[in-house]
């Protein structure tokens, strides 16, 4: 028999875990992002994850219908990957807002800090994600995204995908097949 093994097999990690859609989720989701960087030694800047693991996670706490989130962490070759699933079927919106709001920037700043992000259909509902791509420094620096890493969605099981346009980071596309 022939077989391929992964080129990389110590590159590839992943973790899920199921949050009560509540106030404390978000710290646990935090803290949870910042543990997996540190362990799986991902070249990202932890604090830019942190914060858009904040961002999705509230917003989809804000609008979950259901009474849990999961939060899922993955590390590939080349990037961090981080989803947060809902229940909910309605799609974050990417919206322009005035300066005096007191909401509607989270998903501006996911746009313009990450590689990719975008959403894709579920079971359940939906699951709102970024990509972090690795930094050449080795995570040192600030260096939010200097490579692009194409946001994919999952379109083994059919899901719709978006993801933001490398040419206009407040628009969204959808993803190439």
């Amino acid at each position: 028999m022939n077989a391929i093994a992964p080129t990389h097999p110590a590159d590839l990690h992943q973790c899920s875990i199921r949050l009560a859609a509540g106030p404390a989720a978000v710290p646990e989701a935090r803290s949870q992002v910042r543990a997996a960087i540190c362990s799986w030694a991902v070249p990202v800047d932890p604090d830019v994850a942190v914060l858009l693991t904040s961002e999705l996670m509230t917003n989809a706490i804000r609008h979950e219908p259901g009474g849990a989130v999961t939060l899922v962490v993955a590390r590939s070759c080349d990037q961090l990957r981080v989803e947060v699933h809902d229940t909910a079927r309605s799609w974050p919106v990417l919206m322009d807002a005035p300066a005096g709001a007191e909401t509607g920037r989270g998903l501006m700043l996911v746009a313009t800090l990450s590689a990719g992000w975008g959403v894709c259909r579920t079971r359940a509902g939906k699951a709102v994600y970024f990509v972090l791509a690795f930094q050449a420094d080795g995570g040192e620096g600030r260096g939010h995204g200097l490579q692009e890493a194409p946001a994919r969605g999952d379109r083994s099981r059919g899901a719709a995908s978006l993801s933001r346009s490398p040419a206009d980071p407040r628009g969204a596309r959808p993803a190439p097949p």
